[in-house]
């Protein structure tokens, strides 16, 4: 997904500060779609999870900063056919 987002101009390759904002958005909305606890290969869960991700600056203000937030969207469950149910996970972070 980083490769992606850098190859798409999301985050600028070279900052890291960016790529730690993404790091940390990202394991908010993991959370919020594994219900807190980020075990997604090592408990028998079958996932099908969609992803977006945003930056700007949501503030009047431009010395506010930019801000990042990751949206996952999809199924979890147990590894059987038609036990899954939707799941959805937010994480926002600044830069």
């Amino acid at each position: 997904m980083k490769q992606l987002l850098k190859k798409e101009g999301i985050i600028h390759p070279s900052l890291y500060r960016e790529t730690h904002a993404l790091y940390h958005a990202t394991m908010e909305a993991l959370e919020g779609v594994t219900r807190g606890s980020v075990q997604l290969g090592s408990v028998l869960r079958t996932v099908g999870l969609r992803f977006s991700v945003v930056k700007g600056k949501p503030y009047n203000e431009g010395a506010e900063g930019d801000w990042i937030a990751v949206a996952l969207y999809g199924t979890i469950g147990a590894p059987v056919k038609g036990a899954e149910h939707e799941a959805f996970g937010l994480g926002i972070n600044h830069i």
